[in-house]
């Protein structure tokens, strides 16, 4: 695991696309409580299928992250 000297706390929506549910631009939050009200305002929002609220630490001077880490998934969204 990389030494965590960044942690992010993000919520993505996702939208009906082609093939199915794909994402929309992530918004990044100042807390992880942040990112999951914004993911289920997201989710609640026209157009919007449901929407992810996760986090992850990495060092973005190496480019080295820790796996996401999900906090909370709304509404219709992929597995992976």
């Amino acid at each position: 695991m990389p030494r965590a000297c960044w942690v992010a706390a993000l919520a993505i929506p996702f939208g009906t696309g082609d093939d199915g549910p794909e994402s929309r631009e992530a918004v990044e939050c100042t807390s992880a409580n942040a990112a999951i009200r914004s993911a289920e305002r997201m989710a609640r929002t026209e157009g919007h299928i449901g929407a992810v609220a996760f986090s992850r630490t990495g060092d973005p001077a190496s480019g080295e992250f820790a796996d996401a880490v999900l906090l909370k998934a709304f509404g219709e969204v992929p597995s992976d």
